[in-house]
């Protein structure tokens, strides 16, 4: 199944930004029509905020609590380096009060999700096929997505879904492997997803582990604003995350995969092992 190239501009000024997540303004706002899904969510200022598809960065804000913001912001930082936006200055609440955005770009993307944004591989600079025509994207051509590079520079977790082509999906996980190499670069070598980690209090999460961010933010409504990790399985089991394991082809819930012992929490398989059903 063929993807829709949209060309537009990518844009932050009055935004809260993060490393997996932009706004976009389609040239031509009737190219939203060619996805699947509802209607896509657009502000008065016709910018659609996109969901970057195949990675998840580590968190910069969520419910009013971030991961550790030294790698969160990297990875940040490369996302507008990598869409050329520049002189990005924030308020002290992390919005952007200036920047020199409304760089140009396109996006291939198929589907819109249930928060409304087009879920969406992410390239800089300008496409040869005209705007709205039918591409099918090929594993070599998403090496210029910001996708894949951000993946390849250890700055993303690879989170899968359901509608993500398995070609793709291969590629994305090959960028990881490659992140992961000789001790790793980026997130990788402080990452405790699998190794297991300490949940004394949330700030334990917010300041210092390195985790998955899906792991993070279920941590995060859990604990709220008080309370220990203990019953944090059974949270996961009454609020199903529907997933399938690759290996075997499996379908069950994140919480089969979570180890809860005493106040340590892990995650038992690799997340690129990992394909999370579309709700």
């Amino acid at each position: 199944m063929p993807f829709h190239l949209i060309k537009g501009t990518f844009h932050v000024v009055g935004y809260s930004p993060d490393g997996d997540s932009i706004r976009f303004q389609a040239d031509d706002r009737n190219n939203w029509n060619l996805l699947n899904g509802p209607p896509v969510g657009l502000n008065a200022r016709e910018h659609a905020q996109l969901r970057i598809e195949a990675i998840d960065t580590l968190e910069t804000h969520y419910q009013g609590h971030h991961q550790p913001l030294k790698l969160a912001h990297k990875a940040l930082r490369f996302l507008l380096d990598e869409l050329g936006i520049k002189k990005v200055k924030f308020d002290k609440g992390g919005k952007v009060v200036s920047a020199q955005d409304g760089t140009r770009g396109y996006i291939l993307s198929r589907a819109i999700e249930k928060y409304r944004r087009p879920v969406s591989f992410v390239f800089a600079g300008d496409a040869e096929e005209e705007d709205g025509t039918e591409v099918f994207l090929r594993p070599d051509r998403l090496e210029a997505s910001v996708n894949y590079k951000s993946a390849l520079e250890g700055l993303a977790y690879p989170t899968y879904y359901t509608g993500l082509f398995p070609d793709l999906r291969k590629k994305v996980t090959s960028a990881v492997a490659q992140a992961r190499k000789g001790g790793g670069k980026g997130i990788w070598p402080k990452d405790k997803t699998t190794k297991g980690f300490t949940v004394s209090s949330l700030s334990s999460v917010t300041e210092k582990q390195v985790i998955l961010p899906k792991l993070f933010r279920r941590i995060v409504i859990f604990i709220g604003n008080g309370g220990s990790i203990d019953g944090f399985k059974d949270f996961l089991a009454a609020n199903p995350d529907p997933i399938m394991e690759l290996k075997n082809g499996h379908f069950t819930n994140l919480d089969t995969f979570v180890e809860v012992t005493g106040g340590e929490v892990r995650l038992t398989v690799n997340p690129e092992d990992l394909v999370f059903v579309e709700k």
